[in-house]
């Protein structure tokens, strides 16, 4: 269904540090980075897509998050959602609310909501039983 999911950043390094050890908490590969442009791509398993890039926006003015959106991100395990959300507050993100069900949404979900440290919202999500 998704062809890629692109996040705006304003300090690329930082974002950097923040996304590359969230991915590796998830199990997401690094498909290319490339600080001259600024720009890097991590891509689904088995591949080739989706990709999930973050950069400077295209239009070269400075990111704004929207009101109302988010990326979610699925894990296949409560544990990794809870090391997800540890990984993002030890790099620079804050809080949206921490790892726990979600009994509103369905009785298994299971999720953390943090942002970057550009301010978009992210989710780490786990929808199947402990």
């Amino acid at each position: 269904m998704f062809s890629h999911v692109f996040v705006g950043v304003s300090d690329f390094e930082r974002a950097l540090a923040f996304y590359t050890p969230l991915m590796k908490v998830l199990g997401v590969e690094a498909r290319f980075c490339d600080k001259a442009r600024p720009w890097a791509g991590w891509q689904s398993s088995p591949g080739p897509r989706p990709l999930f890039l973050i950069g400077k926006p295209y239009d070269q003015q400075a990111p704004q998050p929207g009101n109302g959106h988010m990326t979610a991100f699925l894990a296949d395990r409560r544990e990794v959602v809870d090391q997800a959300f540890a990984s993002a507050m030890a790099h620079g993100g804050q809080s949206e609310g921490g790892p726990g069900l979600r009994p509103e949404y369905h009785a298994h979900y299971y999720g953390a909501y943090f942002r970057d440290p550009d301010g978009n919202k992210l989710c780490v999500v786990c929808h199947g039983p402990p």
